[in-house]
């Protein structure tokens, strides 16, 4: 799995969530505050929340 608990994670092209659970079938459950709730996504919906402005070429390929 790419995600564990604890990750920042967007989950829309603008919603920012936290993960609080992950499942053996590649999904997660990921709070998000603008829902104030625990939503389920799949990991492909899902792209690490990236804080630093600029990226290594091989950052930039594990974060997309």
């Amino acid at each position: 799995m790419k995600f564990q608990f604890g990750n920042v994670v967007v989950v829309q092209p603008d919603l920012i969530g936290v993960i609080v659970k992950s499942w053996a079938d590649h999904t997660h459950d990921v709070y998000v505050r603008e829902f104030n709730g625990v939503q389920q996504y799949p990991e492909n919906q899902i792209k690490h929340y990236v804080y630093s402005k600029s990226l290594s070429k091989a950052q930039r390929e594990f974060y997309d």
